[in-house]
């Protein structure tokens, strides 16, 4: 583990965790798993968001997470091959069922910033919450010991690049303001 990875690890481990904490991250961190929160929200707001572009909003949602999964999921992650935390720690407990696959980059990260981000570019008030959202995902994944905090990174990172990709392919296709 290098020594960023490390620290940021002990201090989380050794400072986050409580009764309400141990409660409360698990729940957070499931509304990344697979991106399903963050699909459904794609979903409701291609069905219910016909004026205003949000329509244009929940597809280029979709786009960034796909394009995040092709990149993250099944590229970086297969060659890169990185064991989780809580492989090389078996000592450590954890809180929730224990993830498979590999480490490096966090999906929850990837999906939750690059939809995320989609919705920030759109309008910055619920852009806002939801990017404080995908943070709490993010955190839980670090909290609960199932990745490294550059896993985390990167996977946030990914998800951003991701989002603004998605929109400036949408934007030079169609050469419309995006998202």
């Amino acid at each position: 583990m290098n020594p960023f990875d490390s620290a940021v690890m002990t201090f989380v481990q050794s400072g986050f965790h409580n009764p309400v904490t141990d409660t409360i991250f698990p729940a957070v961190t499931y509304l990344g798993e697979s991106g399903i929160f963050w699909i459904l929200l794609s979903l409701l707001i291609i069905a219910l968001g016909r004026k205003n572009g949000w329509r244009t909003t929940g597809c280029l949602m979709l786009a960034a997470m796909l394009l995040g999964l092709l990149l993250g999921e099944i590229a970086l992650k297969n060659i890169i091959c990185r064991p989780r935390p809580f492989q090389e720690m078996p000592e450590i407990s954890l809180l929730i069922p224990p993830p498979s696959g590999y480490s490096f980059p966090s999906g929850h990260s990837c999906a939750s910033f690059a939809a995320a981000t989609i919705i920030f570019l759109k309008d910055k008030r619920p852009g806002t919450a939801a990017l404080a959202l995908a943070a709490l995902i993010a955190f839980s994944r670090v909290f609960l010991f199932v990745h490294y905090p550059t896993d985390v990174l990167a996977g946030s990172l990914l998800g951003v690049l991701c989002a603004l990709a998605a929109a400036y392919g949408y934007r030079r296709l169609f050469q419309k303001k995006a998202p």
